[in-house]
């Protein structure tokens, strides 16, 4: 389950709120436009697909990587050791 400040880091990239807990009355929204708490009671729900999303893009992000320098997950692991 996603907590509060995960939520809004989804559905507000560039920050410019603070919230304190998880519950949508502890959100101060400071230099960014506010969301309602639909809003973000919806995200709730939509964050842990957006995650898996986001891991996967840079997992495959990486993998690109490796393969454009020729190099296994092993001997990269050998050089960041």
């Amino acid at each position: 389950m996603a907590q509060g400040y995960q939520v809004l880091q989804m559905l507000i990239p560039n920050g410019g709120w603070v919230i304190s807990g998880d519950e949508f009355e502890g959100i101060q929204f400071l230099e960014c436009e506010p969301i309602t708490k639909e809003e973000f009671e919806t995200g709730f729900a939509q964050w842990d697909a957006w995650k898996a999303e986001q891991d996967d893009a840079k997992a495959q992000a990486k993998t690109s990587l490796l393969e454009r320098l020729g190099l296994t997950q092993e001997e990269f692991n050998i050089l960041t050791a």
